[in-house]
Parts: C-alpha cells; structure tokens; sequence
C-alpha cells in the first residue's frame, strides 16, 4: 500500500529551482563545507544569503544572524551545522516561511546503534507537520545545473564546465551520482544532479517524478539502492511514462539476494533482487547491467524519440568494426536487415567492388579521398524505410575523419530525424572530436559496441511496451474466503493436502488423493485409484519430502505400496513425530514439468514466477518474476521469456502443450499471492505437469508466515 503519492512539481521547486539561497552555519574556513556550498553558487545568477551569528562579515558578504534576519524568506536552505542543531533550524526554517531545506549532516538512519533513526524519524515529522520539504539528511545536496546552482558540498562543481544537456541525475549514492556529473568534463551535459541520502521526507520516487514533470529534463538517470514504499515508485515510473521521458537505472547490490530463509524452489529463484527487477520493469525503467551504461544510454534516450523502423544499418570503413556490430545485434536480437534492392543499386554505385553494399554496409577507405561517398552512403541507407537507426562505428580518431565528419553526420541527423549513433571504438577515449560529439545533444555516443546494442534494444522494447492495467480477476470473493479459511488454521507450512485446497479453491486444477493413516488404507486408495500410484508423507514439519525420503513413485503392485508405505513412515520419524499420515495418488500423464509460484517480498509485494523444470530448476534457474497478480497474457509474456520455452512450443517436433491453460494456472497463483500477501510467505506449485491436453498441479507447497 503506498504511503503517499509522490510529491508535487510545484511542492519541490522552489527547492529545487530557487531563486534565494540561504547557506546556514557559514564558515570563512577554506575547505569547509560551507565555503564550498557558497564557491559551488559562485555562478548561480539568484540572491545567496550567508548566516551564522559568529560573524557579521565573510569576505565581502553580508552575514546574517538567524534565517529570520533574512531581508526576504529564501526558496532553498543549506543546513551546514552538526546533527544536534538541525531539528531547531528546520522549524525556524519553516517558521520564515522557506521553500525546502537541504541537510548535510550525518549519523542518522545510516548508523546501526545510537539514535540516529529516532533522530531521522524526528526530521520526518517536522516535515510532514509542518510542510516543509527536506532533501537528506546524510546528502550531498543538489544541483540545478541550468540556473548553476550548485547547493552542494562536492569540490568544485562551479569549475566544471558549463554544459546544460537533457539528462537529469537522481542517485542514492551522492558520491557515484556527482561523479556521473563529472561527465562535463569531456562534454556531457546534464539538466539536474540531486542526491536522495537517507529520504527522510523527499525520496528518490519524489525525485524522478520532480524531473517526469520539469521541462529542462528529457530522461533520467538513477543510481538505485532501495526503497521503502514500491507502490510510490511505480506511480513515479507512471508520472515518466506519461511525460514520455525514460528513466534509466542501474541497481547497486545485483548480486544479493537479501535476508531470505527460503523454505521452497520459488524462495530461491525470486531473490529481492528479482523482485526489484519486476518492480523496476512494472515502472517502465530501463535497467542497465553497468554503472558505465547510465550516462551513455540515457543521453541516447533523450535525443532518440520514437522508432521509426526495427531495422538498424551500420556503416563502418573497417569491415571488423561492421562485423562486431553483427555480432552484438544478433546478442541483442537487434534486426539487421539488408537494404531494399533500390538501395542497393544506389549503394553500388558509390562503393567499389571490394567494399561492400551491404548491411554492414563498408565504403571502404575510399572515403578518406573522397567524403562526399561517406555522405552518399549513410543518407542511402538513412532513406530506406526499413532502417529506424544508424549506428556509425568510428575506430580510428583523426581530424581528417571523426572532426571532419562531425559536420556532415550532424547534418544528417537535422535532414532525416533518425538517430545516428556514434560507437567510439577508438582507445585514444579524447582523441580529436571526442568532445564535440559528447557535447552535441542530438547524437549518441557510446564507448562500447555492447551497450550501444544494448541501448537500441531497450530503446525498441520500450516503445513495445504497453501502460499496466489491472489484471481481470479470475476468482470471486468465495474462493477467497475458503482459501483465508485454510490458511488461517494452518500452520507455519502447509501440508501437500491443505495447499492443494487452497490452490483448488483459487481454480487451480489439481488431481485426486487420499490420506492413508495405514498401510492398509494406502492399499485400499491404490486399488480404488489404478496403478502405478505415488506415495507421499504428510507431516506439516517436512517441508521438502523427497529429500526426506518421503515420496515414492511408480509403484506398480500392492508389494511395492506397503514396501514404500512402511520406508515412508520410517524415513519421516527421523525429522518428526508430528505425521498425518501417507497421500496417496494416481501418477499423473508423462509433460513438461513446470514450476509456478509465487512469495511475498518484504518491499515490492507479492510476486509471481514460473521457471522450467521440475527438480531442475534450481540447477538451470530458467525461470521469470512478475508482480502479482499477473493477466494471463502477462503471464504467457513471462513463459515466452524462459530460455525453455521451445519445450512448450513444440521442440524437435514434440507435441506443443496447452499455453492458454498454463497460463492460466500462473495468473490464479498470482492472485492467490496477492489476495493473501497478509499471511501468505511463499507458494511452491512444483511440478505442474503441462501437456497438450491441459495441465495438472501434482505437488504443492505454501508456507505462511506465522
């Protein structure tokens, strides 16, 4: 449940875009932190306002006693002084009525003893009392890099040369994020650079949807960590999406998968960081595998627009450099199609015989002696409407090749309003026209033929992608009651027997079983039921049977049942004394084993998976995470994504399975997650048997969090 939706444009402003400044807890020390906020403001063309009581004069500035001294309310307040006089100043802060307050200081929630997160927690109810906006604390403020006010302690921000782009930086991590506003250095430009810290009162979902709605800002990038509200995060990814403007994020701790004692395959397989992804994907971002992608691909979102066409060209004078961008296409399932036969013609005629009129098209080095052919060349394939982009290796730096051709690529763009991406493939990272095409909002620039195909087909999935709607219910309000009923009286994991009530309840099919408490009962299901059968134990206290020795399949006779029936009981009363007695079941009609499931994450929710495989899947770990509840065609989306998805189709001429019914069974999981996140921990349906004729849920596992 959302705490709130994200702040307000106009609540963040004058914040964020202010007019006055007022730094609080001046110092004349060089160094400090408050010197090198006024140094940072050294450019800012607004009123700054410097205050500390110690002092009347710092420099040539004025130096007020007390914010309420102040000959007009400031838009933005600095707060350079230690933790203890930071809640003070915040109420005199909002007593003169200012805009929002920015605060420095530290030994906050970060810290894991002491009062820091009473002392935050305090921060975040004078805010919200008294609806005063607060960046921070443990932040290193922000920058509004188009008024150049840098409200910000980092070295030197007011020597960076001045380069307005249209890319605005949020981060969590102030550090990592002012260092991706160093990019200026070789030319980037940025709209905005702010730094979440601890989010007492604005968070990094406030911050994305401040910059969806600024006009100075035409993508986002975000250095991600966490979050605490997941719903507000998705109404910011919606904010973006409906400004158009792509929000490009890279996670820090990919590889952690939280604090998660999983008792089930879905536990294992739907880590946090799982979560987050489909969170993140949810919310329409774009998430990129490097912090080095951030900068590159979101400059390209911001100049790319919309695609025009799925195809790519390439046209590159080293045949090598044409064959890498093959090779990353075909990585990225980037269409590279050849060019329609008119276009060919035209290329022929400008290409030797040795080149090649191709996509990769390689006029050769010919365009070295004559560079109207590279013009000729590009604008070809550029009029060729099967061709949404053109990617421009440039291996070699040189003023005779990348500073002469700036010019002419730049013309290009303005007459065919198609992207023309840049690959620098050349070591020499400045060498000569580096920098303008850094610093040229209109043509994207990566350093890495990898992540340019990255990019292009993340810019393609992203146009495919449609607005969530909500999922159409499968299940009316008695399943729901039924299903609460079961796991209300349950225990901690819940027996096969019980699960499979539950997941019946919800309209999942399931097959026919009995309990037997003896052998004889188990003997008589078995008869009733028709060989070969499988027995089970039932013990609420083990949770994994056949590691536990309690599962037998295939028994064929009467022998083999009271044989494994009396191996069963034996093997379970080693791990407990609490046995319900053995599941007896017909074996179920040979498919492809499938797992569907679904846990509570402590931060996004409820989420679905469904991965392939059967005991394999933790080996193979072939599976996709949704949030829940999925649609079934969500879900047909998550099974077309699993690298074993040719089993369901139809591989080497098998008999296809039925997709619809999977699909189905995963959507009523899902909803089943949903309906219950309150006490449902996680849901384990492995194996689902899926065959061409439906599907059949032959073991079950849901553990609650009692």
């Amino acid at each position: 449940m959302m705490t709130r939706e994200p702040f307000e444009h106009a609540d963040l402003a004058r914040l964020i875009d202010p007019k006055t400044v007022a730094i609080v807890g001046m110092s004349p020390r060089p160094g400090a932190f408050g010197m090198r906020s006024f140094e940072n403001l050294g450019h800012f063309s607004g009123d700054v306002f410097l205050v500390n009581a110690k002092y009347e004069r710092i420099a040539d500035w004025p130096c007020y006693p007390s914010l309420a001294a102040l000959p007009k309310p400031p838009d933005c307040v600095v707060l350079v002084v230690p933790k203890v006089g930071v809640e003070a100043l915040l109420g005199e802060a909002a007593d003169v009525g200012a805009g929002g307050v920015i605060v420095y200081a530290s030994a906050y929630g970060e810290m894991e003893t002491g009062d820091g997160k009473a002392a935050q927690d305090r921060i975040a109810g004078i805010a919200k009392e008294r609806r005063l906006r607060v960046l921070g604390p443990n932040c290193i403020g922000l920058v509004n890099n188009i008024t150049r006010a840098g409200m910000t302690f980092m070295p030197d921000y007011y020597k960076l040369p001045h380069r307005v782009g249209p890319v605005g930086i949020v981060s969590q991590s102030g550090a990592l994020g002012y260092a991706l506003l160093q990019a200026a250095e070789r030319g980037r430009g940025f709209s905005h650079f702010i730094s979440a810290g601890n989010s007492a009162d604005i968070d990094i979902a406030d911050l994305i949807a401040f910059l969806a709605d600024d006009p100075g800002c035409r993508s986002i990038v975000c250095v991600f960590e966490g979050v605490r509200d997941a719903a507000k995060l998705l109404a910011a990814g919606e904010r973006a999406r409906r400004a158009d403007k792509a929000v490009v994020i890279y996670k820090l701790g990919a590889t952690q998968s939280g604090a998660l004692a999983a008792q089930s395959h879905t536990g294992s397989l739907a880590s946090s960081h799982d979560a987050m992804m489909a969170l993140f994907e949810r919310a329409g971002f774009v998430v990129v595998d490097d912090f080095e992608a951030l900068v590159e691909t979101g400059h390209f979102f911001a100049c790319a627009g919309k695609p025009s066409a799925r195809g790519v060209a390439v046209v590159s004078s080293s045949g090598g450099a044409g064959v890498i961008a093959a090779d990353k296409a075909e990585k990225y399932a980037v269409a590279m199609p050849q060019p329609l036969e008119a276009t060919t013609r035209v290329l022929q005629t400008i290409i030797p015989a040795f080149g090649a009129a191709r996509n990769p098209c390689d006029p050769t080095g010919q365009v070295l002696n004559v560079p109207e052919s590279f013009t000729l060349c590009v604008s070809a394939l550029l009029e060729d409407p099967q061709y949404g982009a053109l990617v421009l290796p440039q291996s070699l730096s040189h003023p005779e090749v990348t500073v002469a051709r700036y010019a002419q690529i730049r013309a290009l763009e303005e007459k065919y309003s198609k992207p023309i991406i840049i690959a620098w493939l050349s070591e020499w990272l400045q060498g000569p026209g580096a920098d303008l095409f850094e610093s040229d909002n209109r043509l994207p620039l990566f350093r890495s033929m990898d992540r340019c195909f990255a990019a292009i087909a993340a810019w393609h999935a992203r146009a495919d992608a449609t607005a969530p709607c909500a999922a159409a219910r499968l299940s009316d309000a008695a399943a729901r009651s039924q299903a609460g009923e079961i796991l209300g009286a349950s225990q901690r994991a819940l027996t096969e027997r019980q699960s499979k009530r539950v997941l019946a309840a919800y309209g999942v099919p399931v097959g026919p079983e009995k309990l037997a408490l003896t052998v004889d009962e188990a003997v008589a299901a078995a008869a009733g039921f028709g060989y070969p059968v499988a027995l089970k134990i039932e013990s609420p206290a083990i949770a994994h049977k056949t590691e536990a020795g309690g599962v037998r399949l295939g028994l064929e006779d009467e022998a083999g049942v009271r044989s494994a029936f009396a191996q069963i009981i034996a093997n379970a009363q080693k791990f407990t004394s609490d046995i319900a007695g053995v599941l007896v079941q017909p074996m179920a009609k040979p498919g492809v084993e499938v797992i569907v499931g679904a846990r509570i994450d402590p931060v996004v929710g409820a989420v679905a998976l469904v991965g392939l495989g059967g005991v394999m899947v933790e080996l193979m770990r072939d599976a996709t995470v949704a949030i829940a509840p999925v649609s079934t065609q969500e879900a047909k989306t998550m099974l077309a994504r699993l690298k074993g998805y040719p089993l369901l189709t139809g591989f080497r001429g098998s008999t296809p399975v039925d997709i619809e019914a999977l699909a189905d069974v995963v959507a009523r999981v899902s909803e089943l997650a949903a309906d219950h996140a309150a006490c449902i921990s996680e849901i384990d349906v492995n194996p689902v048997i899926v065959r061409s004729g439906g599907v059949l849920a032959v073991d079950a596992l849901i553990t609650t969090k009692k």
